[in-house]
């Protein structure tokens, strides 16, 4: 009777993307930010001998922190505002009908 119909426990196509969406920018804020503001990087590059490249960090890092931190905000939006597709106008009407 409910085989076309998805469960009330499976993840919607938009859930699954929202999810993605927030975990990466929270995985990636999170490096970001810790790139920012402790010196790991500082310490990783200069092991590796690349320490003249620490000048231009703040022109990588900072529109890095930015953009995940959008693509956070983004993906907590989408999935805040995503139906279930049980709760759609057209599932709510083919529900009426009797036949």
């Amino acid at each position: 009777m409910n085989a076309g119909k998805p469960q009330a426990s499976e993840p919607t196509t938009v859930t699954k993307s929202s999810r993605g969406l927030v975990i990466t920018g929270i995985v990636g804020a999170g490096i970001a930010a810790l790139c920012c503001f402790t010196p790991i990087l500082v310490g990783l590059l200069a092991v590796l001998g690349l320490g003249a490249l620490t000048g231009y960090l703040d022109y990588v890092l900072l529109p890095a922190l930015v953009f995940f931190l959008c693509l956070l905000v983004y993906g907590l939006i989408k999935q805040r505002s995503g139906e279930a597709p049980c709760c759609t106008e057209s599932s709510l009407n083919k529900g009426e009908k009797n036949g």
